[in-house]
């Protein structure tokens, strides 16, 4: 092989290994470069927590608004119970109220009821169209149509079954001709108020 040929291979080396070793600077330093940017993106990483724990103590903050809202909204909604409880209660009460002191008024009229009524079946029969009697008539009559407007009604005695409930049994008569505990007289008209017994009618039971 010649001189210049050893030259030439030896300069051709020499190119290689200098190639190899700037490849090899090139590789140090990118990696160099991609440690660097690491390390600086190590800050950003480390924010992140920071962000989730600020969103975390926002939710936290939203869920504590919504356990006063629903409790708020339990409280209101129990308020709103008591307060219909209540008024339901005092309308109740009104009406109670209302109805005993309707019931004692009607009590107290019935005397005056029975005394027309006597008065009314003790006239003659050649008096009863008498102008006198015919007034007082009216009045009954005008009495009656108020009451019975009131709610107010006469309890069926004779001939209906005899009921406790509605009747006072003061005298009992043996007759076969009608059936058993069946009201046969009444001596005192009972009445009632609504769905209340005022006064039991006075009545004789056949046994």
């Amino acid at each position: 092989m010649s001189e210049e040929m050893k030259k030439e291979t030896t300069a051709e080396e020499i190119k290689e290994d200098q190639a190899e070793e700037t490849a090899a600077k090139e590789t140090e330093e990118t990696k160099e470069q991609e440690a660097a940017c690491e390390e600086q993106e190590v800050p950003e990483t480390e924010k992140e927590p920071e962000k989730k724990g600020f969103f975390g103590k926002k939710k936290e903050k939203k869920d504590k608004k919504d356990e006063q809202i629903a409790d708020l909204t339990d409280r209101l909604k129990r308020q709103i119970a008591e307060f219909d409880n209540y008024r339901k209660r005092t309308e109740k009460e009104k009406a109670g109220m209302y109805m005993v002191g309707a019931k004692e008024i009607v009590e107290k009229i019935l005397p005056v009821v029975d005394n027309f009524e006597r008065g009314l079946a003790g006239v003659p029969e050649e008096q009863k169209e008498d102008p006198f009697v015919t007034g007082v008539a009216q009045i009954y009559k005008q009495l009656m149509t108020t009451l019975e407007g009131m709610g107010v009604k006469a309890i069926e005695a004779v001939g209906a079954e005899f009921d406790p409930d509605f009747h006072n049994a003061v005298m009992h008569v043996e007759d076969e001709s009608v059936g058993e505990n069946i009201v046969v007289e009444e001596f005192q008209k009972g009445y009632m108020y609504k769905e209340f017994v005022v006064r039991h009618s006075m009545v004789k039971v056949a046994n």
